[in-house]
């Protein structure tokens, strides 16, 4: 078994040393967790379905000329990244009215909003993620002005092609969340689309009955939660035959 230094371990993902300078081993877990980590479980084969999903979506946004940290895909639970500074702002941006903003706005779940809503929130599990404002990233140097403006211009680029993408496959793209990372080459940083896309961090509805097909399942114990992911899998014509598999992490040395 391979031995990889770990560099970071999170909720659902491990980060190992990559194989070049500049690279990283992202390997993903089937542990979940909501709520900021207050409820916690398994989903069985979660993490092979996220490699592949996130895959196919990272390479399709690459393909319209969206930067990502996505390199390629290793094995059924790893794939080659670019290392990126993380910035430590989740942008949010919300279609439909769902979880938690339904709540806050008085607004029933499902309800249309007028337009795609754009949200920042700090990371950090210690403070519950809170919501912040342009005004708290700018001030407390969490990232510039400029950044803003690209990772804002970037989300919308995503949220247009991924609705139009899961439109294609009878799915309605609620809201997401994105991460973003700071790509240096020689001198030049440019923000790239960081982390992973998949049910995890969409909120993936059918679009014919409204069934949740995402990480909503185990927030609100629907159940038949792996039977969700291994939908939108089948839908995007990417679920392994004969379902998901597994292979063993890299050991690691501290």
């Amino acid at each position: 078994m391979t031995r990889r230094r770990r560099i970071y371990e999170g909720k659902a993902k491990v980060l190992f040393e990559g194989p070049e300078p500049g690279t990283l081993v992202q390997y993903f877990k089937d542990d979940t967790s909501a709520f900021n980590n207050s409820k916690q479980g398994v989903i069985t084969g979660k993490g092979v379905l996220n490699n592949r999903i996130s895959e196919y979506l990272m390479s399709r946004l690459s393909e319209i000329g969206v930067p990502t940290h996505f390199v390629r895909r290793l094995n059924m639970r790893e794939q080659l990244i670019r290392e990126v500074e993380i910035i430590p702002i989740e942008l949010v941006v919300r279609n439909v009215a769902a979880g938690d903003f339904a709540k806050r706005f008085g607004l029933a779940e499902g309800t249309a909003l007028p337009r795609s809503i754009v949200e920042y929130y700090y990371k950090s599990d210690e403070l519950g993620d809170p919501l912040v404002t342009e005004e708290h990233i700018t001030a407390f140097g969490w990232a510039a002005p400029q950044d803003l403006d690209d990772m804002v211009a970037l989300a919308l680029r995503v949220n247009d092609y991924l609705s139009g993408l899961f439109l294609g496959i009878g799915l309605k793209l609620v809201d997401f969340t994105l991460e973003f990372g700071r790509l240096w080459e020689n001198e030049d940083m440019r923000i790239v689309i960081a982390d992973e896309i998949s049910p995890d961090n969409c909120r993936l509805w059918d679009i014919k009955t409204n069934e949740k097909l995402d990480k909503d399942r185990f927030r609100e114990d629907l159940g038949k939660v792996e039977e969700a992911y291994q939908e939108v899998a089948r839908r995007l014509g990417i679920l392994p035959e004969g379902g998901p598999g597994d292979v063993k992490p890299p050991k690691a040395v501290q």
